[in-house]
Protein backbone atom coordinates (compact mmCIF):
# COMPACT_ATOMS: atom_id res chain seq x y z
CA UNK A 1 0.00 0.00 0.00
CA UNK A 2 1.03 3.78 -0.67
CA UNK A 3 2.47 5.18 2.72
CA UNK A 4 0.56 8.42 2.09
CA UNK A 5 1.34 10.15 5.32
CA UNK A 6 2.62 9.46 8.85
CA UNK A 7 -0.36 8.53 10.53
CA UNK A 8 0.38 6.89 13.88
CA UNK A 9 -1.83 3.58 14.59
CA UNK A 10 -2.84 4.73 17.88
CA UNK A 11 -6.79 5.65 18.24
CA UNK A 12 -8.06 8.26 20.11
CA UNK A 13 -11.08 7.28 22.42
CA UNK A 14 -13.65 10.31 22.51
CA UNK A 15 -16.80 10.37 24.80
CA UNK A 16 -19.86 10.49 22.66
CA UNK A 17 -21.47 13.35 24.40
CA UNK A 18 -18.31 15.41 23.78
CA UNK A 19 -18.04 14.35 20.08
CA UNK A 20 -21.71 15.23 19.70
CA UNK A 21 -20.94 19.02 21.48
CA UNK A 22 -17.69 19.09 18.83
CA UNK A 23 -19.42 18.51 15.82
CA UNK A 24 -22.56 20.68 16.96
CA UNK A 25 -20.37 23.46 17.74
CA UNK A 26 -18.54 23.43 14.05
CA UNK A 27 -21.91 23.59 12.49
CA UNK A 28 -23.02 26.58 14.89
CA UNK A 29 -19.92 28.25 13.88
CA UNK A 30 -20.47 27.53 9.60
CA UNK A 31 -24.25 29.19 10.16
CA UNK A 32 -26.15 26.71 10.98
CA UNK A 33 -29.05 26.78 13.63
CA UNK A 34 -28.79 25.33 16.68
CA UNK A 35 -31.38 22.63 15.79
CA UNK A 36 -29.94 22.11 12.84
CA UNK A 37 -26.43 21.43 14.30
CA UNK A 38 -27.84 19.33 16.97
CA UNK A 39 -29.32 16.90 14.16
CA UNK A 40 -26.25 16.70 12.35
CA UNK A 41 -24.10 15.61 15.25
CA UNK A 42 -26.41 13.27 16.80
CA UNK A 43 -26.81 11.70 13.19
CA UNK A 44 -23.16 11.46 12.99
CA UNK A 45 -22.17 10.54 16.01
CA UNK A 46 -24.69 7.96 15.83
CA UNK A 47 -23.43 6.26 12.90
CA UNK A 48 -20.03 6.41 14.59
CA UNK A 49 -21.69 4.20 17.83
CA UNK A 50 -23.21 1.77 15.27
CA UNK A 51 -19.84 1.19 13.85
CA UNK A 52 -20.20 3.03 10.90
CA UNK A 53 -17.58 5.16 10.88
CA UNK A 54 -17.64 5.79 6.98
CA UNK A 55 -20.92 7.71 7.58
CA UNK A 56 -19.93 9.23 10.93
CA UNK A 57 -17.79 12.31 11.98
CA UNK A 58 -15.26 11.59 9.17
CA UNK A 59 -17.65 13.30 6.79
CA UNK A 60 -17.43 16.66 8.43
CA UNK A 61 -13.88 17.36 6.07
CA UNK A 62 -16.06 16.54 2.90
CA UNK A 63 -19.25 18.44 3.68
CA UNK A 64 -16.78 21.39 4.99
CA UNK A 65 -15.54 21.10 1.12
CA UNK A 66 -19.13 20.99 -0.02
CA UNK A 67 -20.38 23.80 1.74
CA UNK A 68 -17.35 26.16 0.60
CA UNK A 69 -18.00 25.28 -2.84
CA UNK A 70 -21.86 26.47 -2.14
CA UNK A 71 -23.26 22.93 -2.56
CA UNK A 72 -24.48 22.25 0.89
CA UNK A 73 -26.94 25.03 1.85
CA UNK A 74 -27.26 25.72 5.59
CA UNK A 75 -30.93 25.83 7.36
CA UNK A 76 -32.61 24.47 4.77
CA UNK A 77 -36.09 22.47 5.31
CA UNK A 78 -38.06 19.60 3.56
CA UNK A 79 -40.45 21.17 0.95
CA UNK A 80 -43.32 19.34 -0.08
CA UNK A 81 -43.66 19.88 -3.84
CA UNK A 82 -46.36 17.22 -4.53
CA UNK A 83 -49.17 16.14 -2.51
CA UNK A 84 -51.03 13.07 -3.87
CA UNK A 85 -52.36 11.56 -0.43
CA UNK A 86 -50.32 8.27 -0.10
CA UNK A 87 -47.58 9.54 -1.59
CA UNK A 88 -45.57 12.59 -1.08
CA UNK A 89 -42.68 14.00 -3.40
CA UNK A 90 -40.37 15.96 -1.16
CA UNK A 91 -37.18 18.70 -2.27
CA UNK A 92 -34.42 19.27 0.03
CA UNK A 93 -32.89 22.14 -1.97
CA UNK A 94 -29.45 20.73 -1.17
CA UNK A 95 -30.34 21.06 2.74
CA UNK A 96 -28.10 18.72 5.11
CA UNK A 97 -29.93 15.35 4.72
CA UNK A 98 -29.42 14.85 8.76
CA UNK A 99 -32.14 17.61 8.61
CA UNK A 100 -34.37 17.28 5.61
CA UNK A 101 -34.25 12.97 5.39
CA UNK A 102 -35.64 13.48 9.20
CA UNK A 103 -38.25 16.20 8.19
CA UNK A 104 -39.39 13.79 5.30
CA UNK A 105 -39.76 10.81 7.52
CA UNK A 106 -41.65 12.63 9.76
CA UNK A 107 -44.15 13.69 7.22
CA UNK A 108 -44.23 10.05 5.74
CA UNK A 109 -45.03 8.59 9.58
CA UNK A 110 -48.19 10.79 9.81
CA UNK A 111 -49.41 10.38 6.56
CA UNK A 112 -49.06 6.49 6.96
CA UNK A 113 -50.79 7.09 10.20
CA UNK A 114 -53.89 8.47 9.17
CA UNK A 115 -53.54 5.76 5.93
CA UNK A 116 -51.66 3.03 6.46
CA UNK A 117 -48.98 3.43 4.28
CA UNK A 118 -47.25 6.49 2.78
CA UNK A 119 -44.32 6.55 -0.27
CA UNK A 120 -42.03 9.44 0.05
CA UNK A 121 -39.49 10.50 -3.02
CA UNK A 122 -36.97 12.46 -2.24
CA UNK A 123 -34.80 14.39 -4.31
CA UNK A 124 -31.78 17.11 -3.66
CA UNK A 125 -30.86 16.35 -0.65
CA UNK A 126 -27.67 17.08 1.14
CA UNK A 127 -25.84 13.75 1.93
CA UNK A 128 -28.27 11.75 4.04
CA UNK A 129 -25.75 9.28 6.17
CA UNK A 130 -26.55 6.11 7.29
CA UNK A 131 -29.81 4.88 5.83
CA UNK A 132 -30.76 2.20 8.83
CA UNK A 133 -30.72 5.37 11.00
CA UNK A 134 -34.48 6.70 9.18
CA UNK A 135 -35.57 3.46 8.61
CA UNK A 136 -35.02 2.80 12.79
CA UNK A 137 -36.65 6.47 12.87
CA UNK A 138 -39.59 4.89 11.42
CA UNK A 139 -39.37 1.74 13.64
CA UNK A 140 -39.22 3.34 16.34
CA UNK A 141 -43.16 4.60 15.48
CA UNK A 142 -44.05 1.27 15.27
CA UNK A 143 -43.87 1.39 11.15
CA UNK A 144 -42.61 -1.34 8.22
CA UNK A 145 -40.38 0.48 5.86
CA UNK A 146 -37.96 0.26 2.97
CA UNK A 147 -35.75 2.70 1.36
CA UNK A 148 -34.05 2.80 -2.01
CA UNK A 149 -31.34 5.40 -2.08
CA UNK A 150 -29.04 6.83 -5.40
CA UNK A 151 -25.87 9.14 -5.26
CA UNK A 152 -26.54 11.14 -7.90
CA UNK A 153 -23.41 12.46 -10.22
CA UNK A 154 -20.64 10.15 -7.90
CA UNK A 155 -19.96 7.58 -9.63
CA UNK A 156 -17.64 4.75 -7.44
CA UNK A 157 -18.76 1.80 -8.71
CA UNK A 158 -18.05 -0.34 -11.83
CA UNK A 159 -21.27 -1.99 -13.41
CA UNK A 160 -20.86 -5.68 -13.18
CA UNK A 161 -18.35 -6.98 -15.84
CA UNK A 162 -17.22 -3.44 -16.57
CA UNK A 163 -14.11 -1.64 -14.90
CA UNK A 164 -14.93 1.81 -14.54
CA UNK A 165 -17.00 3.72 -12.25
CA UNK A 166 -20.58 3.84 -13.38
CA UNK A 167 -23.06 4.19 -10.19
CA UNK A 168 -22.93 5.52 -7.21
CA UNK A 169 -23.02 3.13 -3.84
CA UNK A 170 -27.04 3.41 -3.75
CA UNK A 171 -27.65 1.85 -0.23
CA UNK A 172 -30.93 -0.58 0.33
CA UNK A 173 -32.26 -0.42 3.68
CA UNK A 174 -35.53 -1.71 5.55
CA UNK A 175 -36.45 -2.35 8.78
CA UNK A 176 -39.36 -4.61 10.93
CA UNK A 177 -40.79 -3.16 14.17
CA UNK A 178 -40.62 -5.87 17.00
CA UNK A 179 -42.76 -5.42 20.36
CA UNK A 180 -40.92 -5.19 23.33
CA UNK A 181 -37.62 -5.96 20.92
CA UNK A 182 -35.41 -3.73 18.79
CA UNK A 183 -35.99 -3.91 15.42
CA UNK A 184 -35.03 -5.53 12.87
CA UNK A 185 -32.71 -3.37 10.38
CA UNK A 186 -31.06 -4.51 7.09
CA UNK A 187 -28.92 -1.89 5.66
CA UNK A 188 -26.29 -1.99 3.39
CA UNK A 189 -24.38 -0.17 0.45
CA UNK A 190 -24.81 -2.26 -3.12
CA UNK A 191 -21.48 -1.64 -3.48
CA UNK A 192 -18.95 -4.49 -1.97
CA UNK A 193 -17.87 -1.33 0.89
CA UNK A 194 -18.97 1.30 1.10
CA UNK A 195 -17.02 4.57 0.08
CA UNK A 196 -16.45 5.81 3.25
CA UNK A 197 -14.49 2.40 4.48
CA UNK A 198 -12.05 2.91 1.78
CA UNK A 199 -11.88 6.43 3.33
CA UNK A 200 -11.84 4.87 7.21
CA UNK A 201 -8.94 2.52 5.89
CA UNK A 202 -6.88 4.56 3.49
CA UNK A 203 -6.79 7.22 6.81
CA UNK A 204 -5.27 4.49 8.80
CA UNK A 205 -3.16 3.01 6.39
CA UNK A 206 -4.61 -0.26 6.27
CA UNK A 207 -5.74 -2.91 3.54
CA UNK A 208 -9.63 -3.35 2.56
CA UNK A 209 -11.06 -6.33 2.22
CA UNK A 210 -10.29 -8.72 -1.08
CA UNK A 211 -13.02 -8.65 -3.76
CA UNK A 212 -13.94 -4.95 -2.67
CA UNK A 213 -12.31 -3.10 -5.59
CA UNK A 214 -10.17 -3.06 -8.69
CA UNK A 215 -7.52 -0.19 -9.75
CA UNK A 216 -7.94 1.67 -12.78
CA UNK A 217 -6.92 -1.41 -15.41
CA UNK A 218 -9.77 -3.26 -13.64
CA UNK A 219 -7.33 -5.34 -11.51
CA UNK A 220 -8.20 -6.41 -8.37
CA UNK A 221 -6.42 -5.22 -5.17
CA UNK A 222 -6.69 -4.24 -1.71
CA UNK A 223 -4.73 -0.92 -1.53
CA UNK A 224 -7.40 1.74 -0.98
CA UNK A 225 -5.27 4.61 -2.03
CA UNK A 226 -6.76 3.62 -5.62
CA UNK A 227 -10.29 5.57 -4.34
CA UNK A 228 -8.34 8.65 -3.31
CA UNK A 229 -5.66 8.87 -5.51
CA UNK A 230 -5.00 9.18 -9.34
CA UNK A 231 -5.44 7.22 -11.08
CA UNK A 232 -8.29 6.31 -9.78
CA UNK A 233 -10.08 2.63 -9.29
CA UNK A 234 -13.37 1.45 -8.84
CA UNK A 235 -15.59 -0.17 -6.03
CA UNK A 236 -17.28 -3.45 -7.02
CA UNK A 237 -20.92 -4.39 -6.88
CA UNK A 238 -22.38 -6.50 -3.90
CA UNK A 239 -21.65 -9.74 -4.16
CA UNK A 240 -18.12 -10.01 -5.90
CA UNK A 241 -17.36 -12.22 -8.51
CA UNK A 242 -19.91 -14.51 -10.27
CA UNK A 243 -22.38 -13.11 -7.67
CA UNK A 244 -21.56 -9.53 -8.20
CA UNK A 245 -24.54 -9.27 -10.67
CA UNK A 246 -27.00 -9.33 -7.42
CA UNK A 247 -25.36 -6.07 -6.20
CA UNK A 248 -25.07 -4.35 -9.17
CA UNK A 249 -29.03 -5.60 -10.05
CA UNK A 250 -30.05 -3.94 -7.18
CA UNK A 251 -27.48 -0.61 -7.12
CA UNK A 252 -29.63 0.03 -10.39
CA UNK A 253 -33.08 -0.42 -8.93
CA UNK A 254 -31.73 2.16 -6.17
CA UNK A 255 -30.74 4.14 -9.26
CA UNK A 256 -33.84 4.59 -10.78
CA UNK A 257 -36.31 4.52 -7.66
CA UNK A 258 -34.49 6.91 -5.76
CA UNK A 259 -33.38 9.24 -8.32
CA UNK A 260 -35.64 9.10 -11.75
CA UNK A 261 -39.10 8.11 -9.44
CA UNK A 262 -38.43 10.81 -7.08
CA UNK A 263 -38.17 13.22 -9.73
CA UNK A 264 -34.12 14.28 -9.19
CA UNK A 265 -31.15 12.95 -11.43
CA UNK A 266 -29.57 9.66 -11.84
CA UNK A 267 -26.17 9.06 -12.56
CA UNK A 268 -24.64 9.72 -16.45
CA UNK A 269 -22.63 12.37 -18.30
CA UNK A 270 -24.92 14.94 -18.15
CA UNK A 271 -25.30 15.06 -14.48
CA UNK A 272 -20.98 14.40 -13.21
CA UNK A 273 -20.07 17.81 -12.04
CA UNK A 274 -17.11 17.75 -10.52
CA UNK A 275 -18.24 18.93 -6.98
CA UNK A 276 -17.57 18.15 -3.39
CA UNK A 277 -21.04 17.87 -3.19
CA UNK A 278 -23.04 14.01 -2.13
CA UNK A 279 -26.63 14.86 -3.79
CA UNK A 280 -28.65 11.95 -2.56
CA UNK A 281 -32.33 10.54 -3.72
CA UNK A 282 -34.63 8.64 -1.86
CA UNK A 283 -37.48 6.48 -2.30
CA UNK A 284 -39.05 5.59 1.17
CA UNK A 285 -42.37 3.36 1.32
CA UNK A 286 -43.29 3.82 5.12
CA UNK A 287 -46.07 0.95 6.21
CA UNK A 288 -48.66 0.62 9.44
CA UNK A 289 -48.63 -3.06 10.14
CA UNK A 290 -51.62 -2.69 11.53
CA UNK A 291 -53.23 -1.92 8.62
CA UNK A 292 -52.76 -5.84 7.35
CA UNK A 293 -54.87 -8.52 8.07
CA UNK A 294 -52.05 -9.87 10.35
CA UNK A 295 -53.02 -10.10 13.60
CA UNK A 296 -50.35 -12.84 14.34
CA UNK A 297 -47.53 -10.45 12.79
CA UNK A 298 -45.53 -10.20 15.66
CA UNK A 299 -45.98 -13.85 17.35
CA UNK A 300 -44.73 -15.22 13.34
CA UNK A 301 -41.56 -12.71 13.63
CA UNK A 302 -40.61 -14.07 16.86
CA UNK A 303 -40.88 -17.15 15.88
CA UNK A 304 -39.02 -17.05 13.17
CA UNK A 305 -36.11 -15.54 14.78
CA UNK A 306 -36.25 -18.10 17.23
CA UNK A 307 -36.23 -20.82 14.48
CA UNK A 308 -32.82 -19.15 13.01
CA UNK A 309 -31.29 -18.79 16.19
CA UNK A 310 -31.69 -22.13 17.00
CA UNK A 311 -29.39 -23.39 13.78
CA UNK A 312 -25.69 -25.17 14.75
CA UNK A 313 -23.11 -22.92 14.77
CA UNK A 314 -20.35 -23.71 12.04
CA UNK A 315 -16.86 -23.91 13.91
CA UNK A 316 -15.70 -20.33 15.11
CA UNK A 317 -19.30 -18.84 15.07
CA UNK A 318 -20.26 -17.93 18.81
CA UNK A 319 -23.93 -17.25 17.37
CA UNK A 320 -26.30 -16.70 14.91
CA UNK A 321 -26.79 -12.89 14.30
CA UNK A 322 -29.88 -11.12 12.85
CA UNK A 323 -29.60 -7.90 10.98
CA UNK A 324 -29.49 -4.70 13.59
CA UNK A 325 -27.47 -6.73 16.09
CA UNK A 326 -24.05 -5.62 15.49
CA UNK A 327 -24.84 -2.16 15.56
CA UNK A 328 -26.68 -2.46 18.89
CA UNK A 329 -23.54 -4.52 20.41
CA UNK A 330 -21.06 -1.76 18.86
CA UNK A 331 -23.60 1.13 20.68
CA UNK A 332 -23.16 -0.29 23.89
CA UNK A 333 -18.87 -0.86 23.58
CA UNK A 334 -18.77 3.06 22.44
CA UNK A 335 -21.46 4.84 24.79
CA UNK A 336 -19.45 2.94 27.22
CA UNK A 337 -15.62 3.03 26.25
CA UNK A 338 -15.46 6.37 23.71
CA UNK A 339 -15.40 6.86 19.50
CA UNK A 340 -12.47 5.66 18.22
CA UNK A 341 -11.08 7.92 15.92
CA UNK A 342 -7.49 7.58 14.21
CA UNK A 343 -5.48 10.20 14.41
CA UNK A 344 -5.47 11.58 10.47
CA UNK A 345 -9.10 11.86 11.01
CA UNK A 346 -9.31 14.17 13.57
CA UNK A 347 -7.41 16.08 12.62
CA UNK A 348 -8.83 16.25 9.16
CA UNK A 349 -11.86 17.27 11.70
CA UNK A 350 -10.24 20.11 13.33
CA UNK A 351 -8.69 21.51 9.82
CA UNK A 352 -12.34 21.45 8.62
CA UNK A 353 -13.68 23.18 11.84
CA UNK A 354 -11.24 26.02 11.09
CA UNK A 355 -12.11 26.26 7.66
CA UNK A 356 -16.01 26.50 8.43
CA UNK A 357 -15.50 29.70 11.14
CA UNK A 358 -13.86 27.99 13.92
CA UNK A 359 -11.29 29.61 15.76
CA UNK A 360 -7.51 27.50 15.47
CA UNK A 361 -7.32 27.65 19.31
CA UNK A 362 -11.44 27.09 19.79
CA UNK A 363 -10.43 23.54 17.92
CA UNK A 364 -7.66 22.57 19.40
CA UNK A 365 -9.62 23.04 22.68
CA UNK A 366 -11.67 20.19 21.77
CA UNK A 367 -8.71 17.84 21.84
CA UNK A 368 -5.06 17.52 19.81
CA UNK A 369 -4.96 14.76 17.61
CA UNK A 370 -1.20 14.19 18.16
Amino acid sequence: MNDHSSVSDAMLRVAPERLRAYVAAIWQRAGSAPREAELVAAHLVASNLAGHDSHGVGMIPRYAASRRANQLQLNRHAEVVRDVGAVLTIDGGLGFGQVIAHEAMELGIERARRLGVCAVGLRNAHHIGRIGHWAEQCARAGFVSFHFVNVAGDPLVAPFGGIDRRIGTNPFCAAFPREGEPPLVLDFATSAIAFGKTRVAYNQRKPVPDGALIDHDGRATVDPAVMHEEPHGALLPAGGGASGHKGYGLAVICELFGGALSGGHTTREATLEKTPAIVNGMLSVIVDPRAFDAMNAQQEADAFVDWVKASPLAAGVEHIQLPGEPERRNRVERETNGVPIDRETWRQIRDAACLLGMGEDEARGWGEEG
